[in-house]
């Protein structure tokens, strides 16, 4: 369905305008997709940002400022996440002993388990969107992506 028809746009927009607006339509479509896999699990799409970066680790630490580097929405607060994180006991937080203002993050067996368990569900909801286009209709659309945003 065009974008004009899923707003019941009444007036001509520019292809610009067109864009931006498909843009955000769509990604907030794939985001309450993405939700619904995660609310089982009690956690926010930057919640599981930051444990995939964690594992992503395999083992070291990370600080504040790695996780925040790396994360997608770059906007997160990343203490608070982490603070969640650690209520639900998926991470642990402890002092650098090279650095005592630092803290450093890990994520605990409890927060590998519950990446374990989602990673098939994420991968099906993945390919589930990927598969609506031929694989150079992907590369296609990341160029286009990538050129948009830079």
């Amino acid at each position: 369905m065009k974008i004009e028809e899923e707003i019941k746009s009444t007036v001509e927009l520019s292809m610009a305008k067109k864009v931006l607006l498909n843009l955000t339509f769509t990604r907030n479509i794939v985001a309450e997709k993405f939700l619904d896999i995660l609310k089982p699990y009690d956690l926010s799409s930057e919640q599981y940002n930051v444990l995939r970066i964690l594992r992503g680790q395999k083992g070291k630490p990370a600080n504040m400022a790695c996780i925040q580097e790396r994360m997608v929405a770059k906007t997160s607060n990343t203490t608070r996440l982490v603070d969640k994180l650690l209520i639900k006991e998926l991470v642990i937080r402890k002092v650098c002993p090279e650095n005592k203002r630092k803290m450093e993050i890990t994520i605990t067996e409890k927060g590998l388990l519950v990446l374990q368990q989602l990673d098939p569900l994420v991968l099906d909801h993945e390919n589930e969107l990927g598969n609506k286009l031929t694989p150079e209709e992907l590369a296609q659309f990341n160029y286009l992506l990538e050129k948009y945003r830079n």
